[in-house]
């Protein structure tokens, strides 16, 4: 019988924070980011939960968008990433994929077989991907002249700064993103992230893409997902396989980076760094049994980490442990161990299974 480490999955979580995301987006459609495995929750089963509250997907590659066709999805999907090859264009005009096409070899591959509907990466200042927008008269001219502009949807940027309230350069990106496209009205715009559902008075235009905030982790500096109105979609779990009392003195774990103060009553929690718990996470992380907060002790090891069950006498082997979830946010995991949800989240590894429920 396999140990009950898992993930479990509310996909009413998640229908509820695709609608918070849809209700911020305003007049704008919302297309549902679910790369990287759904954020980690598994990409069938959230595609098959959103289907319903959206026309449009965004993956990151082409093999991301396979797996929503073999789920039976005939949705547009996004390729933010664009193609890698050029053959990959004619397995997106024929499955209805849109890559996000960013330099110029790209769009060399155009019009030399089946073509696809595609958009157009502007770079305003995060300097990733994209087209200047002094470039862009050029790029849409080429288009034009080779008789492919019909087949742009529409231009797309990246903002690098929005979970920053206090940063000006999402206003700068917007000025310079409408600037750059105004010459073609006619197309559609997409610039939203997760957190640029969150800043007043930003346009998101025809097409947001939230992502992070629809698995209920925050994508806003300083803020909880539920501080957003945001429900947790993952909540992670393991059990406790044994209690003891640590004496005070005696240390627990690899490199005996905790010592007991005073008689301490500690448990051992079947899940490491090995199923996608930050090894960095250390003392104090928060944790959860019986729905009242513990906190780790020592170091995180590949299999196991150590907890103190001062607070909760009552814990016996068997109990589940939240590592995160309802009762402790990703986030304030994330936190302690000097990283964001969205690593925590993605990195769970395959050795955890996905309950959805």
């Amino acid at each position: 019988m396999p140990r009950p480490t898992v993930a479990r999955i509310d996909l009413d979580a998640l229908k509820h924070n695709f609608r918070r995301a849809r209700e911020l987006a305003g007049t704008a459609h919302a297309m549902a980011v679910v790369k990287a495995d759904g954020y980690g929750h598994g990409i069938r089963s959230v595609a098959d939960a959103l289907a319903p509250e959206t026309s449009r997907f965004a993956v990151a590659c082409i093999e991301e968008a396979m797996a929503i066709r073999d789920a039976g999805h005939r949705h547009s999907v996004v390729l933010l990433q664009g193609t890698h090859q050029q053959d990959d264009l004619a397995e997106c005009e024929q499955s209805g994929f849109e890559p996000v096409l960013h330099s110029r070899q790209q769009l060399s591959w155009l019009g030399a077989g089946r073509s696809p509907r595609f958009w157009v990466k502007v770079n305003t200042g995060m300097n990733r991907l994209g087209f200047r927008p002094e470039e862009l008269p050029e790029v849409m001219a080429g288009l034009e002249e080779a008789g492919l502009k019909h087949l742009a949807i529409g231009f797309v940027t990246n903002f690098a700064c929005a979970d920053d309230s206090d940063s000006e350069m999402t206003g700068l990106q917007t000025r310079i993103f409408e600037r750059a496209v105004a010459p073609w009205p006619d197309l559609m715009r997409s610039v939203g992230n997760s957190a640029a559902h969150f800043r007043p008075n930003q346009p998101l235009y025809e097409w947001s893409r939230p992502g992070i905030m629809l698995y209920g982790a925050s994508p806003m500096e300083g803020k909880t997902g539920a501080e957003l109105g945001l429900c947790p979609a993952m909540t992670l779990q393991a059990p406790l396989i044994t209690t003891r009392v640590v004496r005070a003195g005696e240390s627990v774990g690899y490199g005996a980076s905790w010592t007991a103060s005073q008689d301490t009553r500690m448990g051992m929690v079947a899940i490491g760094y090995a199923d996608g718990y930050p090894r960095h996470a250390g003392t104090g992380t928060p944790a959860a049994v019986r729905g009242q907060r513990i906190r780790l002790l020592g170091r995180v090891s590949m299999d196991m980490l150590a907890v103190d069950l001062s607070a909760v006498p009552e814990a016996r082997e068997g109990d589940l442990v939240e590592l995160w979830g309802k009762t402790v946010s990703v986030d304030e995991v994330a936190g302690y161990a000097g990283t964001i949800g969205y690593e925590l989240l993605t990195g769970v590894t395959s050795r955890v299974p996905r309950v959805h429920e």
